[in-house]
């Protein structure tokens, strides 16, 4: 069994993809610039980096906040359990883009294992997932501006400013992208491991805070103990923990545009526990010991408090720069993918043609552009003064939604453990676990939707999100008799 449109070869796994529709001036689909092709132009520094920049954003530097006003410490086992099932994706991922290195992105896989309504779901939701993604890293980038300005309109003007920069950025070219990811996420780690640095440091010298409080190892525990609200607070937090994943399957999205995939890829998702344990785990626990986590406000970045809080107010501004350049960062990974996500679906006829077309520099501008145009309505939600409730309700249609494509990229996995089980026996790059563990992934993420139900604030949200499937379900009907396999390459020139 194999995908629609797909033409196995004698061992049963696909070739690469057969175009049911050249790209001519009289097909739906024309060339611009006679440019069909993405390049791979992204190198292994850019993709290493991106890795842990993609996933490091205004979940963990913001979101956190909020996360450890409701567990308390218990925090970082919400995050490490998380990380470890997102692990095992990203491991299914990767096998998977090994296995068919015409695979520009797991939409393509997804489609072809499972169908091309697969496809379609994924796709549209990953470039949802972004879209309000984007829009909590929007009002991140704005409370961040307001640190300084001490405007929260003109801090609004600012944001809008910053998003623009980034679309002029991705104009240009991929390279450029990949260039202003690395330089973002080499900020992001210097940031992180000064963080941890100094709280080791602190806590040596037990240096006290303006408040009271004290910097100490002991704070882990000292203060109504290591789960401090009990079981009810300790799952209260996943919802933050899950949100400050989303971006970890980003690699997923550069396949096209990665120089020797099969060495770069499975390079950066192996790497995937250690930047777990240094930059979640380790974070978190140098803010808890740095402060007391009950003088943690739920309200702002707990980076930026914990250098306010021992009386560092420069070293805080200097985090504040951080903490908005991660955002932008974040903002930038988004545009970027869902971009490329609908470069995808205009070439299988799931999307509008203009989507398909690149601009002379290689990039889908039009893709780009309205990306852009929509992200820019959460800067309504930006300007307004409830920030808690509009971040709270972002996050929460996010993390339901990328548990949607998680979970595709896994049912992915399985499919085609049981249609290829000969390339799975052979693949130099096998997900550890097998298909016992991706059912554990799945009833995971099925537990984790039952947790943001119980919570007030992110049932709410929670019960938007069928609104989607229903709208999706919709277009698809009338777009089924139009799909058609991918039809659009890759090009391994400059």
């Amino acid at each position: 069994m194999t995908g629609f449109g797909e033409n196995p070869d004698a061992s049963g796994n696909p070739q690469a993809p057969t175009s049911e529709a050249s790209l001519t001036a009289d097909s739906p689909h024309p060339k611009e610039h006679d440019e069909v092709h993405l390049h791979r132009n992204l190198s292994n520094r850019h993709i290493q980096l991106i890795a842990i920049g993609g996933a490091i954003g205004t979940g963990l530097f913001l979101g956190s906040g909020k996360a450890i006003h409701a567990a308390g410490p218990s925090i970082i086992v919400s995050y490490l359990i998380i990380g470890t099932m997102l692990y095992f994706v990203m491991r299914a991922m990767g096998e998977l883009l090994m296995y068919n290195l015409d695979y520009k992105s797991f939409q393509d896989f997804a489609a072809d294992l499972i169908g091309p309504w697969a496809g379609f779901f994924l796709g549209w939701t990953y470039w949802l997932c972004w879209i309000v993604t984007g829009m909590a890293e929007l009002i991140g980038i704005t409370t961040y501006w307001d640190f300084w300005i001490k405007n929260h309109s003109l801090a609004t003007l600012l944001a809008a400013a910053t998003l623009f920069l980034l679309l002029c950025l991705n104009l240009l070219t991929v390279k450029m992208f990949g260039e202003l990811e690395f330089w973002f996420a080499l900020i992001k780690i210097i940031a992180i491991i000064s963080l941890i640095i100094l709280a080791i440091v602190l806590a040596i010298i037990g240096l006290k805070s303006p408040s009271g409080g004290a910097a100490s190892f002991t704070n882990m525990w000292d203060h109504g103990g290591f789960m401090p609200n009990g079981w009810s607070g300790f799952f209260a937090g996943f919802q933050m923990a899950a949100f400050a994943f989303v971006g970890i399957e980003l690699i997923g999205t550069t396949a096209a545009e990665t120089q020797d995939p099969e060495k770069t890829l499975p390079r950066a998702i192996s790497a995937v526990p250690a930047r777990i344990l240094i930059f979640y785990i380790g974070a978190l626990a140098a803010i808890m010991t740095a402060v007391p986590w009950n003088e943690v406000r739920p309200d702002s970045s707990p980076f930026v408090q914990v250098l306010g809080l021992v009386g560092f107010t420069g070293a805080a501004s200097v985090m504040n720069f951080v903490v908005l350049t991660s955002a932008a960062s974040s903002s930038n990974s988004g545009i970027y993918s869902i971009s490329r996500m609908l470069f995808g679906l205009a070439h299988k006829r799931m999307a509008p043609r203009q989507f398909g077309r690149l601009s002379k520099n290689g990039v889908p501008r039009w893709g780009l552009v309205v990306t852009v145009l929509v992200l820019s309505t959460a800067l309504i939600l930006a300007a307004s003064e409830s920030f808690v409730e509009a971040f709270t309700l972002v996050t929460t249609i996010s993390s339901v939604l990328f548990i949607f494509v998680w979970s595709m990229i896994v049912i992915s996995y399985m499919k085609y453990r049981k249609i290829a089980p000969d390339a799975h026996s052979a693949s130099k790059y096998p997900m550890p676990g097998g298909r016992g563990m991706c059912w554990a992934i799945l009833a995971f993420f099925v537990f984790t939707l039952v947790l943001l139900a119980q919570e007030p604030d992110t049932a709410r949200a929670l019960a938007l999100t069928p609104l989607w499937f229903l709208i999706l379900g919709i277009g698809w009907f009338f777009d089924r008799h139009h799909a058609i396999r991918d039809d659009a390459g890759t090009d391994d020139t400059d």
